[in-house]
């Protein structure tokens, strides 16, 4: 199996890709973008050997300040995040893709598909929101009153392991913690302005409630709704809420490749 990496510079920002797999004739790469704290690797180790067995072309991206991304001065934002996919779709010369945005990740593929709605063929916005009600307000006084020993042991280690100079571990969650605080959401109008054929996938104990995952597929233009048992990411094989343990995963990727051959 093929596997290509490098970088795309989208002014001050070297965005880290990969590419795994072949292209299939006239079918777009999938694009993969993790969640908040999170690497290609935490996010998406199990599911990419399950896409690449379907024989699916992978793109996957590590987003400001995360894995193989260095921080610049500038906040980490969805608009911001979406314009580097972008240099990194230019980079490799990619006209179109469906992209799979997991959590906050899910953000920037949402802005991805406003911002940039002829590259975007299919959307899943998976474990995402689209507006400051989605979440209770317990959610957002921890994360203004989150400390950095709230983080999941498993994402200190992985970013300890590519980023081991002092202050790059707290520099991430600094930057993480003030994207969600400052999310502003998007109006309905913006969303509705979404062309690209929309999954809104969610879990049963997520983070944000099942209503709003289906306010959401209300709101974008002809989207599909899927609720699955499990909590945030865990159904995706991310390594912080599955531990590992593949199984919901392989029960989801049936649906979701039947969701983009559609």
């Amino acid at each position: 199996m093929t596997f290509t990496h490098g970088y795309a510079a989208n002014g001050d920002l070297r965005m880290y890709y990969e590419v795994h797999g072949h292209r299939r004739a006239g079918e777009p790469p999938l694009l993969l973008i993790p969640g908040g704290g999170s690497t290609i690797e935490t996010s998406f180790a199990g599911l990419i050997p399950a896409l690449l067995a379907e024989s699916l072309q992978v793109i996957a991206v590590d987003e400001e300040g995360h894995g193989r991304t260095a921080a610049t001065d500038r906040p980490l934002t969805a608009e911001n995040s979406a314009d580097d996919v972008k240099a990194v779709l230019d980079e490799l010369n990619v006209d179109s893709v469906d992209v799979l945005g997991f959590s906050a990740g899910g953000h920037t593929a949402l802005a991805l598909a406003m911002r940039y709605p002829a590259s975007v063929r299919c959307l899943i916005a998976a474990s995402t929101f689209v507006s400051r009600d989605a979440v209770s307000d317990d959610f957002w006084d921890g994360m203004a009153k989150g400390t950095l020993a709230e983080m999941p042991e498993v994402l200190k280690d992985a970013d300890r392991r590519l980023n081991p100079e002092p202050g790059h571990l707290e520099r991430l969650f600094d930057l993480d913690r003030q994207r969600i605080l400052t999310f502003p959401g998007w109006p309905d109008d913006d969303l509705r302005r979404i062309t690209a054929r929309t999954l809104v996938l969610g879990a049963d104990r997520d983070v944000m409630s099942p209503e709003h995952a289906v306010r959401m597929s209300r709101v974008i233009p002809g989207a599909r709704l899927m609720i699955v048992p499990g909590g945030h990411g865990d159904y995706l094989g991310e390594l912080s809420a599955s531990g590992g343990d593949l199984t919901a995963m392989r029960t989801i990727v049936p649906y979701l490749l039947r969701f983009l051959e559609e």
